[in-house]
């Protein structure tokens, strides 16, 4: 039996990665708090097809913007710098969750094209009998 993941689904997985991400990065805060103050977002992409060339880089430009906009309590100062490597590791920590959750090789090829440290892409071998 084959299970396949609907863009609904996909886009509750981000969600999820993205308020993981946060959590981790805000580790204190979030563990103080309940699920229910931790920011979150919504990223809808129902309307692309991720295994595609174009449908990843606007995904991946969706997922960084959202990452950008939960991570935005980082912004306090622009002169601060501190809090901008903070904001800048969540970025980076909720974009690289969100692109692992998809888990489509043409998002993650994306990723690994915008990063130094590259995340993993499965590749699927066919058995022949």
């Amino acid at each position: 039996m084959k299970t396949s993941i609907t863009p609904a689904d996909s886009c509750r997985l981000i969600t999820v990665a993205l308020c993981a991400a946060l959590a981790m990065t805000c580790g204190a805060v979030s563990i103080a708090g309940d699920d229910a103050h931790v920011p979150q977002t919504v990223v809808k992409f129902g309307d692309l097809t991720p295994a595609s060339p174009q449908g990843a880089a606007r995904l991946y430009r969706r997922i960084v913007a959202a990452a950008y906009e939960v991570c935005r309590s980082f912004d306090r100062d622009r002169h601060d710098n501190p809090a901008l490597a903070q904001r800048d590791a969540c970025v980076h920590e909720a974009t690289a969750r969100a692109v692992a959750r998809v888990g489509q090789p043409e998002l993650i090829a994306i990723y690994n094209e915008n990063h130094r440290e590259h995340l993993p892409v499965a590749v699927a071998v066919a058995q022949t009998r």
